[in-house]
């Protein structure tokens, strides 16, 4: 099976079709580089996928990725990051081991396949020059014997003549010798050049032939498994990047494998966990006998900052608040005094744990400065140990700075310590003034919630005073509704659905019974039914000294 002698005829289509091969190959590169671009675009994708939900640096967000799933998900981000990485491998590989071969040989095949069908045209126009060269002596060969012919008949007409004279006979008779002469000769060049073209033309087609066509055959049969082996590394790239990618996969499933709802629990429990106790039973009170009225200590009627218990309208507590109400917005207190115990803990713990990072840090280079003098004295070519003297006093000062810093936070963290209860111990029962000790209620600091769940701490004789005094009143008087101490127009609507709030409309005029004191709200008045506490940014409050005994309702 040979080009050279199956398709000895074929020199022009075996020409389109080795030009047909070239162009397949080309196609084939040009494939294979959308492929790396495809596989480049991807890899970005992916990386700036990955990138788009990475936690920022020092967010709220990057706290929440202390929670296994979230950790999990970060994972995924990273082993996402590396999966592109490996598409890059196979965008590079592709093309160092396939394009830049490829796109070589194709330059070199060209100029083969050239060399080719230049060597064939080449025969070609040697057997067309020597076939022209027959066909002319052919033709001189058939005019010399046509010649020949008129001549010898002119010479025998010319003897029959006998009115001709002897010289023109002879002169005919010579003329046709020169003829047949000359038709010989043309005989023997004839003959000379057939013999000659049918051996051109037997190496042209048995030997010239068959060799160009076979090197052209090898050449395209070359470019098919050039091509072949160009596809088997096309897969063997996408090949060896799978055991990395089913690394990659298999960090995602172990990631996913290393969720644990119940740790996530705890920590939701760790992060809004406030350490306040739950309220204790409210204690039935009987307005029917003249008796001592008694008090749940830990009722949500219990005064918000004076120890006093405030009367009840409509059976609704207005004392203390639940702890988990709205926050008022503003700036926070350096001692984190406007959180709850357990959640401000956390907050002074977390301060005490970098302000010591920060002071080993400066002792850490406190001690690399004093190593670096003493070089310095010992070697004094090394450098002047006095240049060193500023930069010591400064780190010196430093973390004297840190320090005081530090004892501060800690003075404040010892004191909330002190102050939240053991996980073992009991609850706090609800139980009567008289029926506590009076040391503990006049040595402890009186603490005092706001309605956005601050906790702030007020401790003040008066304080103490007003609450024995409260409780000796209580035993004679009924209880009254606090004085107005002045009025208020609402400037916004607000809906007050928190307990312990109360719903106003914008412009409505109340009466105002307790002034902000500090924590963002204040406390009003509709009428004997309806008090409870507003935002004190939602209400334009005008304060009446001369009003404060008043008890007029709207």
């Amino acid at each position: 099976m040979s080009w050279g002698t199956e398709l000895w005829d074929q020199f022009d289509n075996l020409e389109k079709h080795t030009q047909w091969g070239i162009d397949i190959l080309e196609k084939y590169i040009k494939f294979v580089k959308e492929r790396t671009e495809i596989e480049v675009s991807y890899a970005k994708q992916l990386r700036n996928l990955s990138k788009k939900y990475q936690p920022k640096k020092n967010s709220k967000e990057e706290e929440e990725y202390r929670y296994t799933a979230c950790k999990a998900f970060l994972s995924t981000l990273n082993e996402m990051n590396d999966y592109a990485g490996q598409h890059e491998v196979v965008s590079e590989n592709l093309t160092s081991q396939i394009l830049a071969g490829l796109a070589r040989y194709v330059q070199e095949l060209k100029q083969e396949r050239k060399s080719h069908f230049h060597d064939g045209r080449k025969a070609q126009q040697h057997i067309e020059t020597c076939w022209k060269q027959l066909e002319s002596s052919k033709r001189r060969f058939e005019r010399d014997c046509k010649e020949a012919d008129r001549a010898q008949q002119y010479f025998e007409k010319m003897d029959a003549d006998i009115n001709v004279t002897k010289a023109d006979v002879e002169k005919a008779r010579q003329q046709a010798q020169v003829r047949h002469q000359m038709a010989e000769d043309s005989k023997a060049d004839y003959s000379s050049i057939l013999q000659k073209f049918n051996h051109e033309q037997r190496e042209y087609y048995h030997t010239h032939i068959p060799h160009i066509f076979q090197k052209i055959q090898e050449m395209e049969e070359r470019r098919i498994v050039r091509l072949g082996e160009s596809m088997k590394t096309y897969a063997e790239v996408d090949r060896q990047v799978i055991p990395i990618i089913g690394k990659c996969l298999d960090g995602i499933v172990k990631a996913a494998e290393c969720i644990d709802e119940k740790t996530d629990s705890q920590l939701v429990i760790e992060a809004y966990k406030s350490g306040f106790e739950p309220p204790g039973d409210i204690e039935f009170e009987d307005y029917t006998q003249p008796m001592k009225r008694t008090v749940s200590e830990n009722s949500l009627s219990n005064s918000r900052g004076e120890g006093k218990a405030e009367p009840k309208f409509g059976g609704k507590p207005k004392g203390k608040l639940w702890p988990f109400i709205k926050k008022n917005k503003g700036a926070a207190p350096e001692d984190f005094s406007n959180l709850p115990p357990e959640q401000r803990r956390k907050k002074l713990q977390q301060k005490v744990d970098e302000l010591n990072k920060e002071i080993q840090k400066e002792m850490d280079q406190r001690e690399a400065i004093t190593k670096m003098k003493d070089v310095y004295l010992k070697n004094p070519q090394m450098g002047d140990p006095a240049s060193l003297d500023h930069k010591l006093t400064e780190v010196i000062q430093n973390i004297d700075k840190l320090r005081l810093e530090a004892q501060k936070f800690e003075a404040w963290l010892a004191e909330v310590e002190g102050r939240l209860p053991a996980r073992g111990e009991q609850r706090r029962q609800s139980g009567l003034y008289d029926a506590q000790p009076a040391p503990t209620v006049n040595n402890c600091a009186q603490a005092r919630e706001s309605p956005d769940g601050s906790y702030t701490e007020e401790q003040s004789q008066e304080s103490e005073v007003k609450v024995l005094a409260t409780d000796f009143d209580d035993e004679f008087d009924d209880e009254e509704p606090l004085p107005a101490i002045g009025t208020c127009k609402a400037l916004y609507t607000f809906d007050g659905q928190n307990e312990g709030t109360i719903s106003v409309v914008e412009g409505e005029t109340l009466y105002v019974i307790e002034e902000d004191k500090g924590d963002g709200w204040t406390r009003i008045r509709r009428n004997e039914d309806e008090e409870g506490y507003v935002p004190t940014s939602y209400v334009e409050v005008y304060l009446d000294k001369n009003a404060k005994g008043a008890k007029t309702y709207i």
